[in-house]
C-alpha cells in the first residue's frame, strides 16, 4: 500500500547566489514534484526560501529536507508537516 501524500512546509536559509535557488527547486524536480507555493526573499547575503509541496509522502519529504542541508549554499533548513489544523484541507502527516 503506498504511504499517504501529505503537504511538507520547507523552511531554507541560504547564502544570497545566483543559482541557489534553481539548484533548490531542481531537487524537486528530479522526483518528479511541482511545488505547490515557493516564496524567496533576498536579505542582503542571504535567501530566504519557503517551499510547500503536497505530492510526497513525509518520508519523502524528509529525504528531500536531507538533501537540501546537503546543498553548500544552504545554511539553515526546516522541514515540518502541514497538519490539519494548519491546513483543514490537506491530510495530516506523520
Amino acid at each position: 500500500m503506498p504511504s499517504a501524500q501529505c503537504q511538507a512546509h520547507y523552511q531554507i536559509l541560504a547564502e544570497a547566489e545566483p543559482d541557489v535557488l534553481c539548484r533548490v527547486l531542481n531537487l524537486f524536480a528530479l522526483q518528479q514534484l511541482i511545488p505547490q507555493q515557493v516564496q524567496a526573499l533576498r536579505d542582503g547575503d542571504t535567501l530566504s526560501i519557503e517551499i510547500r509541496s503536497h505530492e510526497q509522502s513525509w518520508h519523502r519529504a524528509q529525504i528531500i529536507g536531507e538533501k537540501l542541508r546537503n546543498l553548500i549554499s544552504v545554511i539553515d533548513l526546516q522541514v515540518q508537516p502541514v497538519t490539519a489544523a494548519k491546513d483543514p484541507a490537506m491530510q495530516a502527516c506523520g
